[in-house]
């Protein structure tokens, strides 16, 4: 269904020798956002929102170049949380420190190291 309202939105922008010219940048973004999502093949693409394969090509290019050059507003960024990491051989999960002899000694804190180093010393 949004492909029908974004080929609407295109129609718009027709001239009457039927080419595209599109002067709007919110446009281009709702071009590349669905670009984005399609899975399927150009041709698909292109024929879905009522234009020839090479117009495609150079609609998504457009829109790309806007992005990168910052026309676009930015996206909302989304926070990643991390789990605590388990002790038990898991990779990066504290501090370790080569002891004597060989030995290795695991801190999951910071804390842990700094009073082992004070009654060390």
């Amino acid at each position: 269904m949004e492909l029908e309202i974004l080929k609407k939105k295109i129609s718009t922008f027709r001239t009457v020798g039927g080419h595209v010219k599109i002067k709007d940048d919110a446009l281009y973004l709702e071009i590349l956002l669905a670009w984005e999502q399609w899975t399927g093949p150009a041709t698909g693409f292109a024929s879905a929102i009522g234009i020839n394969r090479q117009t495609i090509s150079k609609l998504v290019g457009h829109a790309k170049k806007l992005r990168r050059e910052g026309h676009f507003p930015a996206e909302e960024f989304k926070e990643i949380k991390l789990e605590p990491a388990v002790m038990g051989g898991a990779p990066c999960s504290g501090i370790e420190l080569s002891w004597t002899e060989g030995r290795v000694i695991r801190f999951p804190q910071v804390d842990q190291l700094l009073e082992f180093l004070k009654k060390a010393a």
